[in-house]
């Protein structure tokens, strides 16, 4: 085992584990960060989608190894913090636009919109930029998704 230390929602962490052990698990069991959910394992559903240095990326396909001591990850939980809020706007436009049904794909949903909007620099979000969200959704509320982030983007 080896220690293995990096940032994760504005602290510094330190964790013993294997090197080959996927973030996911180090997030979800050894820190007790739920909010990623394992969705397949394989970087297909995006159910785990968090923030790597302020881009998206799915930790259930990244070893723990790889992650550098300079790393800033953030999960849906320290999301409110990058804007100072109790809620990221785009958590809000999730709640006015009531997307959820189940709710599992939905911390994964709103991680890869924040990145999304992040990435276009204020620029905006058309159909195409929506249409490359390939987070999956059991219960297919698409339509809601789309228009929450359109919500969000523009209070952002």
């Amino acid at each position: 085992m080896s220690m293995h230390t990096f940032n994760v929602n504005g602290q510094k962490v330190t964790v013993e584990t294997d090197d080959d052990v996927r973030l996911l698990w180090v997030l979800r069991d050894l820190l007790g960060i739920h909010g990623p959910k394992y969705g397949c394992g394989l970087d297909v559903c995006k159910a785990c989608t968090s923030h790597i240095n302020g881009k998206s990326f799915n930790p259930c396909s990244v070893r723990v190894a790889d992650i550098k001591p300079t790393d800033q990850i953030t999960t849906i939980e320290g999301l409110p913090a990058t804007v100072g809020a109790d809620l990221h706007p785009m958590q809000q436009a999730w709640l006015d636009q009531d997307v959820a049904q189940c709710g599992y794909c939905q911390p994964g949903q709103i991680m890869a919109a924040v990145a999304l909007v992040k990435s276009k620099n204020g620029a905006p979000i058309t159909e195409a930029d929506l249409d490359g969200i390939r987070n999956i959704c059991r219960c297919g509320t698409y339509p809601r998704i789309r228009e929450a982030i359109r919500q969000g983007a523009a209070k952002m």
